[in-house]
């Protein structure tokens, strides 16, 4: 199908050097819909090329129109405001436009590019349950993918799955002194939430002796001779805990005992590890599959932790690194803008950023993608502006394809979650409070009945899940966010729902086609398409170009706030103009095909962001 705004930047660029002897690039032209209050169904902005015309803007605007409504079938008038040309088009265009449309199911697909992208998001430790921060970055990955996919490229999804180091063992340690042989089937609890309750456990155990130690003599002795002037014993004793828990406190030295013995492949360990770390995996899956999102590829931070050493030998061959006389190896990045780094202890063990530079160099190896998405939150801008900066430096053939796409952290209207003190809210608890909301507001309209329970379910969960889904994508990444569920589900706001119903109504009119035996081969003699016919043409026509930015930017709320709109311009519609018992057999026609068209658009747009759309609501 035939792209009218590349069809309107081509003309004009053929007008600018027909008229005026100079050449312009097609993607220069700047052409956006006509506001409202202006005659026109998309306007051309003239300033750039008033230079070269020697004219004034409205002068050069009335030329450069003259000529495109002689040469341009789809233009049928024009007009100039203020140094804009707002072209109006022709109605034979939007009624070969929307016959296209209507015939063409993957509407806003573009052909396979032959390019690989890998896209990596969630990435969950395996001591605790994945909660209302890993959904957002769930679905900002699941939804990135989509749409790349959409955009032709082949997408590998993937995780890094953080399986070992000091919190796995706190979880770890603490079941094995507090958990008295007890398991997920004995107790009845989700495996995950299982070992996610004995990690909140162990720092209330940990918080309880720090309490307890601080009433001791060592204690006393440390305060009075490292605190500050002016500092009170409350907040010296906050500054120093991880200073305690390192050096003085006893669960601190068997969680650090057990990591040696995990490191040293010590069997019962091992044992121990495997055990509670499938426990874990197996709610990890559950959770997943009731997302509905899913992984092409596994990384297991167990096998890549080691990774990087290799990467410092070459770096410090190509004098990208340095050694420090203790033997520890950094690197320098200051005229970047950033500090001195390091990559290498002195003790030779790896870093964070170590792991990662190794990672990256297998993960290419083994994919050979062009590009690599990574979904972490804002808190890890920083790292992540390293971590390419190095790659850059050492040459990798992949640096350049490099992409953090960071996002603001989530919270509820009361506040910040902290996993330690245990008042995260878990990610099946919100799937299970939206669809449980979702019920409550069906009920209370009289919207279920009649219909059997596993429709019904069927049905609440979709509307449950699109409410937060949407609510969660509609919002651009990088911004903080609040999460509130009753508001999520709401049917008159900007939320998932809301577009839901609107492709239910077109739905059902979709129905009564068949039943009816409605003719719909008049729609070509509908010559007098109204204003709000023309909105949604409009911005039916725009949606390829949506998804398209929304894949460029790495960024899932356009494709939401589209659907948001056209379900909006749908909404005016209905409200305004007759469908069924409209004035002509022809208007009736027209009026039914745009809504297929529409919501055809919808489901796919709203498919391209994990969402389903119910059959009724």
């Amino acid at each position: 199908m035939s792209n009218l705004i590349s069809i309107l930047q081509n003309a004009v660029t053929q007008a600018v050097e027909h008229l005026y002897g100079e050449q312009t690039e097609p993607g220069k032209v700047l052409v956006n819909t006509t506001p409202p209050d202006f005659t026109g169904d998309y306007s051309i902005v003239i300033f750039p090329f008033v230079k070269i015309a020697k004219k004034t803007p409205d002068a050069a605007a009335a030329e450069i129109g003259e000529y495109l409504q002689g040469k341009v079938a789809e233009i049928k008038g024009y007009n100039v405001v203020k140094g804009f040309l707002n072209l109006e088009i022709a109605e034979s265009y939007w009624q070969v436009f929307l016959q296209a449309l209507v015939q063409d199911q993957n509407y806003g697909r573009r052909p396979a590019t032959g390019q690989k992208v890998m896209v990596e998001y969630s990435s969950p430790n395996t001591n605790k349950p994945l909660h209302l921060g890993h959904i957002r970055n769930i679905l900002l990955g699941w939804s990135c993918s989509k749409i790349l996919e959409s955009v032709g490229y082949e997408v590998v999804k993937t995780q890094i799955v953080n399986d070992r180091g000091v919190a796995i063992c706190k979880s770890m340690l603490s079941w094995v002194k507090f958990g008295a042989g007890k398991t997920p089937e004995s107790e009845g609890i989700k495996s995950d939430h299982f070992v996610g309750d004995y990690y909140v456990l162990f720092e209330q155990k940990s918080k309880e002796e720090y309490e307890t130690w601080q009433q001791t003599a060592l204690a006393n002795s440390i305060f009075e001779e490292k605190h500050k002037a002016g500092q009170s014993e409350k907040d010296f004793f906050k500054d120093f805990k991880n200073k305690w828990f390192n050096e003085y406190s006893t669960l601190g030295a068997e969680v650090r005992e057990m990591l040696l013995k995990w490191e040293a492949h010590d069997p019962d360990t091992i044992g121990l590890w495997k055990k509670m770390n499938n426990w874990v995996y197996q709610g990890f899956d559950k959770t997943y599959h009731d997302l509905g999102v899913s992984f092409d590829k596994l990384y297991y931070e167990s096998d890549t932790y080691l990774l990087g050493k290799d990467i410092v030998d070459e770096g410090l061959s190509k004098q990208v690194f340095f050694k420090k006389e203790d033997g520890s190896v950094w690197v320098d990045l200051t005229d970047a803008g950033y500090d001195q780094k390091v990559v290498l202890r002195s003790d030779g063990t790896s870093v964070y950023i170590t792991q990662d530079l190794g990672t990256a160099q297998m993960r290419h190896k083994e994919l050979g993608c062009e590009r690599y998405v990574y979904v972490v939150a804002d808190e890890q801008n920083y790292h992540f502006q390293v971590l390419f900066e190095i790659l850059k430096r050492l040459g990798e053939s992949y640096a350049g394809g490099l992409h953090h796409l960071s996002y603001g952290l989530v919270e509820l209207p009361t506040g910040r979650m902290k996993t330690r003190e245990g008042t995260v809210v878990d990610a099946d608890d919100i799937m299970a409070e939206v669809i449980r909301i979702a019920g409550e507001q069906a009920r209370e309209r009289g919207e279920i009945e009649g219909i059997s329970d596993t429709e019904r379910a069927e049905n609440l969960r979709k509307v449950g899940l699109g409410a937060l889904k949407f609510f969660i994508v509609k919002v651009h990444p990088k911004k903080k966010m609040i999460f509130n569920p009753e508001e999520s589900v709401d049917l008159q706001g900007q939320t998932g729902p809301y577009i839901q119903y609107s492709y239910v109504r077109i739905n059902g009119l979709m129905q009564r086609i068949d039943k009816e035996h409605i003719d719909l081969s008049k729609f070509g003699e509908y010559t007098s398409i109204q204003p709000q016919e023309k909105d949604l043409l409009v911005a039916l026509q725009e949606y390829p170009n949506v998804v398209w930015n929304a894949a460029k930017e790495y960024d899932p709320s356009l494709v939401a706030n589209f659907c948001y709109d056209l379900a909006k311009k749908y909404h005016r519609f209905w409200h305004d103009l007759q469908v069924l018992r409209a004035e002509s057999e022809p208007a009736k026609a027209f009026r039914l095909m745009l809504s297929k068209s529409v919501g055809q658009v919808l489901k796919n747009g709203m498919g391209l962001l994990g969402i389903e759309m119910p059959e009724r609501m």
